[in-house]
């Protein structure tokens, strides 16, 4: 496509998305506008919003959402609870999510300060939301090795070096890969001493950014080869895991850390060094994960907890119901 094509590509987007969301033109009526189908405009708008022509912040009433955080800080020792609207789609219930996450780490972030990068889609997510984002004099650091999915960049170098550039802030990578075979060579990794002197950068940091993860066969962790279906069905049925906390820090639903094979093939912070950590953000935005959220809020981990509202409240139910 050459310029110009662009340019016209750009502007029927923009025509589109002026006529659906300003004039409140609906879909069908918008078709007949500009002779295309109904199914076609529909997938113009989700382009729009895709490229950054259009972006939808959606938020609860404020005493809606206000009333979910208080019942959360009463419960644990938050900073804050980002509460996103529900979505049915899992990518953009993942974008309103991380739009909260973005808005929030804008005000929070100031001039020297050092964030430690976690790893995972909903991480990388608030690394390519869409706004503007103020100048910070700070720097992001990789807080666990690097990784690789075809057709997804989820690894922390990567989502960090995403976060510099949008904040004009700087970078570091941690020269190590997340996950190796086995306690021996993971040992090796971490007596280099440019990964030590990264790694101990990442435990002073004033902010860290990471995922929460559930115990499923079909994780990204299994699809990346780090665990087997099997380890992660034992750890869960065997050990009482309800999920991990960065990737790589298993506990239950007590809260507490659980000692699984999986604990010495990865290199990157633990869940004790992120306890040390002044502020540390958990963002979850699929609604599969409410047990994974209510372990580690009990971890002590947790500063800030970003989710959805259906997560919250199956949270809340299930607080009611367990002892």
């Amino acid at each position: 496509m050459d310029i110009f094509e662009e340019n016209q590509d750009s502007e029927l987007l923009t025509e589109i998305a002026v006529a659906y969301y300003q004039h409140e033109q609906t879909q069908e009526e918008i078709a007949k506008r500009f002779n295309i189908s109904r199914i076609k405009v529909g997938r113009l708008l989700k382009k729009a919003r895709a490229e950054g022509i259009v972006e939808i912040n959606v938020k609860y009433h404020p005493i809606f959402s206000s009333r979910i955080e208080q019942q959360f800080l009463q419960h644990f020792n938050l900073k804050r609870a980002l509460i996103a609207v529900d979505h049915q789609d899992e990518t953009e219930q993942r974008q309103q999510v991380a739009s909260l996450v973005t808005n929030y780490l804008s005000t929070l972030l100031k001039n020297g300060m050092t964030v430690a990068v976690g790893q995972g889609r909903n991480v990388a997510a608030v690394a390519s939301h869409i706004g503007v984002f103020p100048e910070k004099q700070c720097k992001f650091i990789s807080g666990i090795g690097g990784t690789l999915r075809d057709g997804e960049f989820i690894d922390a170098d990567h989502i960090s070096r995403n976060l510099a550039r949008k904040f004009n802030a700087a970078s570091e990578t941690l020269y190590a890969p997340a996950y190796v075979e086995n306690r021996e060579t993971k040992h090796v990794f971490m007596q280099n001493r440019v990964i030590k002197e990264t790694l101990d950068r990442a435990r002073k940091a004033d902010i860290a950014l990471v995922g929460l993860g559930d115990m499923n066969e079909n994780s990204y962790m299994v699809q990346l080869g780090w665990f087997t279906p099997q380890e992660i069905t034992d750890a869960s049925i065997n050990q009482g895991v309800v999920g991990d906390i960065a990737g790589y820090g298993f506990f239950n639903l007590q809260g507490h850390s659980v000692d699984t094979v999986m604990n010495d093939r990865v290199i990157g912070l633990s869940i004790e060094e992120l306890k040390q950590i002044p502020c540390v953000i958990a963002i979850a935005s699929e609604n599969t994960k409410a047990m994974a959220i209510l372990g580690a809020l009990r971890s002590g981990v947790i500063d800030v907890i970003a989710t959805s509202a259906s997560n919250a409240r199956t949270v809340l139910n299930l607080l009611k119901n367990q002892p």
